[in-house]
């Protein structure tokens, strides 16, 4: 069964973030700058939180606040869900869907050491379902 860490040896590792003071409006310039849909917000080298395009929706442009008066610490998600290397693929993709989010960190040892999203799972689910189709194809075909 592939687990997260297979999923980051072929994405990378490549952890995208922004300070907790940055102006949300900034925030969301570098999210669509990286076409990424989260960023986790890092403080002295720490996961502070994660902060995502649903967050700036929900608690920005729907209550009608300024965005470039906004701090990232404002709006960003303080209790973050994370995911450990070794977790399989299909239990962070339960989790995902239990708990209704699409970027999970993976922390090792204490350490950030990733950001895997449904994306990046629904790939690794579909390349492994094509991989048994094609043995069982060729088992079938002989």
């Amino acid at each position: 069964m592939k687990t997260v860490s297979d999923i980051l040896a072929k994405k990378g590792s490549e952890i995208l973030s922004i300070s907790p003071t940055v102006t949300v409006i900034d925030a969301v310039k570098a999210m669509a700058q990286q076409k990424v849909g989260a960023l986790l917000v890092l403080e002295a080298g720490k996961l502070r939180g994660i902060v995502s395009e649903q967050d700036y929706t929900r608690k920005v442009i729907l209550t009608c606040l300024n965005a470039e008066q906004m701090l990232v610490q404002d709006i960003m998600t303080r209790q973050v869900v994370v995911t450990r290397p070794d977790q399989p693929v299909q239990e962070v993709m339960a989790i995902m869907t239990e708990r209704r989010i699409r970027h999970l960190p993976v922390m090792h040892n204490g350490e950030l050491v990733g950001l895997v999203s449904i994306g990046d799972l629904v790939k690794e689910i579909i390349s492994e379902q094509q991989f048994i189709i094609a043995q069982l194809e060729n088992y079938i075909h002989g």
